[in-house]
């Protein structure tokens, strides 16, 4: 028989086999107080097989997280169109992404809390709705609403931070193991490709209609389709339902209790301030490199400067390529590793993380001082530093899963999304364009002093790389303790060390009676077998 895997209530009704929470006294990621000692003759199967349901699942999320990332990074492929027409500095221009991270990640944490109780896929329908209805309305602002054009890019965040912060954990309900791994190396590997397609639609649009706008308007008319996909084909499995043969766990737990568990599992802390670290580093490279080898092209003697719009955009399609190419290589070049040295190396995953971000700083700093003197060199380097950087998308994902309890997980995703883009993106292009003005304030009469000054700025970048690699490898100190602890809470294993006794809930508590009857029973009968006649 299939597995139940779809609820469609509007709050998910606590009915599986496994419940815990901090009412029951269960403690989150410990060996304190396992399931085994409550249910101590009950049987753990093995994991479901996934269903042609479950990948119809996955591409329906694919698909909308490609979109995700396409209008995310359409702004930054028609950059200089939008300088020009509002005509606005780096600092200001940089303000729209900072703008839209800061609403992203303060409503995250809220799409966590709801996204641990309620229905996930009626909360990303009404996410998706209000991202397309103001994905859509950002193109129709004029040139003296820059203003209306920010406070759009702000409503945007409420949409995807409430898809970004639950379709993993989905994803994480319907597989498990190795096929979770490689479902998760696809999803993430639609981060890369949808922000260089974004770069590319982006600046194709504006070419062929002479509009940037355009560029604003493509999203929302492919997420009609995503729309309607997801509410016909994605299912809202229980949390915990790809490890308990569709049956899920719950917990009753208050958002504290939530966030006092996250800040004890030592590895999520680790690897969340290297997501900050990698989030920095990329939210600045991606809003600015076109830009900045656009400019490299000017002060080459290339191309002459962008007065009036429409811009040459070639810089975008080129960089969009690259970012998708190596987002593709990366991403399956990550999740290949990670499967390969997981079983033998149990701190695996954290050390690839480190690796991809050290060895991408000497990328950067070459590719930041080549472009003064050869564009090809330039986007080798940038090749080459994306595909690193690329290693850790879907590892970090995965680590994620494995190390944080089901009924949490969309809590965790928040958190870390949170942190890391508050501490991240939210203001490193801003920072950048900031820093990029005072020096460019500093000799204003010197001709690509635009050009030079950003190169400057970006040097920030690299620095941040080794900061975040140092976080990855301190985390693997901690991963392998912390995912076995995951482990054995949802098997119940009967090793598990006792503590300090608890009290423990009244559901709980009749399963124990229900147990201890039915053993009674079997035992009488058995008794009975063996009387004298």
């Amino acid at each position: 028989m299939e597995p139940k895997r779809s609820v469609s209530s509007p709050q998910d009704p606590p009915a599986p086999r496994w419940s815990v929470g901090s009412g029951s006294g269960l403690h989150y990621g410990s060996f304190v107080n396992s399931l085994s000692s409550l249910t101590p003759n009950a049987v753990v199967s093995s994991p479901a097989p996934p269903t042609r349901r479950d990948y119809v699942a996955i591409a329906v999320l694919c698909y909308i997280n490609l979109l995700n990332y396409m209008e995310r990074y359409t702004i930054a492929g028609v950059l200089s169109n939008i300088q020009t027409f509002f005509d606005i500095s780096d600092s200001t221009a940089g303000l729209l992404q900072t703008v839209f991270i800061c609403s992203f990640l303060l409503l995250a944490p809220l799409f966590g809390y709801l996204g641990d109780r309620y229905n996930r896929k009626y909360i990303m329908i009404g996410g998706l709705s209000v991202w397309l209805t103001t994905a859509a309305a950002s193109s129709l602002v004029t040139g003296s609403q820059f203003w209306l054009l920010m406070l759009l890019r702000g409503l945007v965040g409420i949409g995807e931070a409430s898809y970004s912060t639950i379709a993993p954990t989905i994803i994480g309900d319907l597989f498990t193991g190795g096929k979770r791994s490689v479902m998760i190396c696809i999803f993430y590997i639609f981060i890369p490709v949808g922000s260089g397609l974004g770069y590319i639609t982006g600046a194709g649009s504006a070419a062929l209609t002479g509009d940037w706008r355009w560029a604003l308007r493509i999203t929302p008319i492919l997420g009609l389709v995503g729309l309607v996909l997801l509410v016909f084909l994605c299912p809202n499995p229980p949390r915990g339902a790809a490890e308990t043969l569709g049956e899920g766990v719950t917990g009753q737990s208050s958002y504290l209790d939530d966030i006092k568990y996250l800040l004890k599992t030592k590895s999520y802390v680790w690897s969340t301030l290297g997501v900050t670290a990698l989030a920095f580093l990329t939210g600045a490279l991606a809003f600015w490199l076109p830009t900045f080898l656009s400019r490299a092209h000017v002060a080459q003697g290339l191309r002459e400067p962008c007065l009036k719009e429409p811009c040459d955009s070639t810089d975008s399609f080129i960089f969009g390529a690259v970012t998708v190419t190596t987002g593709i290589l990366g991403g399956a070049l990550g999740t290949t590793l990670s499967r390969q040295f997981r079983e033998k190396v149990s701190n695996a995953d954290p050390i690839i993380c480190a690796v991809g971000m050290i060895g991408s700083v000497p990328c950067l700093f070459i590719t930041i001082f080549a472009a003064s003197a050869s564009i090809p060199a330039t986007y080798v380097f940038i090749f080459f530093g994306e595909l690193l950087l690329s290693l850790n998308w879907a590892v970090l994902a995965d680590i994620l899963l494995y190390v944080i309890v089901p009924t949490r997980r969309a809590t965790a995703e928040a958190v870390q999304i949170t942190v890391g883009h508050l501490l991240g993106d939210a203001g490193s292009p801003y920072l950048v364009g900031v820093i990029s003005d005072a020096i460019q304030a500093s000799n204003p009469e010197t001709s690509n002093w635009s050009f030079h000054s950003l190169k400057y700025s970006l040097l920030l970048c690299p620095f941040v790389g080794v900061i975040g690699g140092v976080f990855f490898f301190v985390a693997t100190f901690y991963i392998t303790e912390d995912r076995e602890a995951v482990q054995r809470l949802i098997k119940g294993d009967d090793d598990t060390p006792q503590a300090a006794p608890f009290e423990p809930s009244l559901e709980l508590e009749n399963k124990k009676d229900e147990v201890e009857k039915s053993a009674d029973a079997a035992k009488g009968v058995e008794n009975k077998m063996y009387e004298p006649t």
